[in-house]
């Protein structure tokens, strides 16, 4: 296991400090509701004071029928308490270094306004001291004491750190858990990750592009991607983000249309290996049967029952990467047709 000193640094780092829209969320969890019914959700990288994903389940934990929500927070929250007070005595003139866990297991209208709502919520922690605890550690998810309520958990969500991307995954791999998560789709390069993806324990979600962040008001200004909306809130946009997990989808059963034939004047083959070239995913033919390099981007159309994944052109391929008449081109998912 990796020092605290990662994890403190991972915190710094203006990559990991993106705060995912309560409406991302919601677009992406339409499709999984039926998977959440009395399951134990685990959020452990989410203070529930700033996290759209506390608040979505919170806010649906009937809806969903959930047996249990749980978040975990690291240490340095830049905003924790400020939305829904904490119970604790807190040094003001110190800055705010706590971690700890909230721990849901029902939610009502406790203020008996005819509705359930975030409210409830804060009613809830504010009045129940069986829900919000300190930890005794940092709140570094691969810590034991996060790892004692990763075994409780049947479903793991959140936005980890893309910089402990690999890690994350790793410790949910080893502990059997069903993830929905969101990443970078740089992370599909990993070896350790595509390795996942291409013996079907993983796989993509539905969004596959653009997704606009909250940033910290520390983040400096950049000249692309990068805006200040109208209550002074800093927001930065990624064009590479995408969700990753094995929670059993209808996106992964669609076949994908295919219209093209092939012709060897129009799909060469590489130099440095026996497989032709596709430029896009949306070419590939429907008559073709050996091996074949595509973009990237096939592996969010991908369908098991269709194709089978080979390789990278990374692992796969001398040099390296893929070569056409001595020209080195973008890096290619290795993939064959299923007969």
């Amino acid at each position: 296991m990796a020092g605290n000193n990662s994890l403190n640094a991972a915190i710094k780092a203006k990559q990991d400090e993106f705060y995912t829209q309560l409406i991302d969320i919601e677009k992406e969890l339409k499709y999984y509701k039926h998977h959440f019914h009395e399951k134990v959700v685990l959020c452990n990288c989410d203070d529930p004071y700033e996290s759209n994903f506390f608040k979505y389940f919170a806010l649906n934990f009937n809806s969903l029928g959930l047996k249990k929500l749980i978040a975990t927070c690291y240490n340095g929250s830049p905003i924790a308490g400020d939305e829904l007070p904490l119970l604790f005595e807190i040094d003001e003139t110190e800055p705010k270094k706590i971690a700890y866990k909230v721990e849901i297991s029902e939610v009502q209208d406790y203020n008996n306004d005819g509705a359930v709502n975030l409210a409830d919520v804060q009613y809830l922690i504010q009045n129940d001291k069986n829900v919000l605890s300190l930890l005794k550690g940092n709140g570094d998810f691969r810590s034991q004491e996060c790892i004692e309520l990763l075994k409780e958990a049947d479903i793991v969500v959140t936005n980890p750190p893309f910089s402990l991307f690999r890690e994350f995954i790793a410790l949910m791999t080893e502990y059997e858990k069903k993830i929905l998560v969101i990443g970078n789709q740089n992370a599909i390069h990993y070896k350790d990750i595509f390795t996942l993806i291409k013996d079907n324990k993983i796989w993509l979600g539905y969004k596959f592009g653009d997704m606009s962040f909250q940033v910290p008001s520390y983040f400096e200004p950049r000249a692309t991607r990068y805006w200040v909306d109208e209550t002074g809130q800093k927001w930065r946009s990624l064009g590479n983000v995408c969700w990753f997990t094995n929670l059993d989808i209808q996106k992964r059963k669609e076949e994908m249309v295919l219209f093209k034939f092939y012709n060897p004047d129009e799909y060469p083959k590489y130099d440095n290996y026996d497989a032709i070239n596709i430029d896009k995913t949306s070419e590939i033919p429907c008559d073709y049967y050996e091996e074949m390099g595509v973009p990237v981007t096939f592996i969010d159309k991908y369908n098991p029952e269709q194709f089978e994944i080979i390789g990278t052109s990374t692992i796969s391929m001398s040099k390296g990467a893929p070569y056409i008449n001595g020209k080195r081109i973008y890096e290619r998912i290795l993939i064959r047709r299923k007969k």
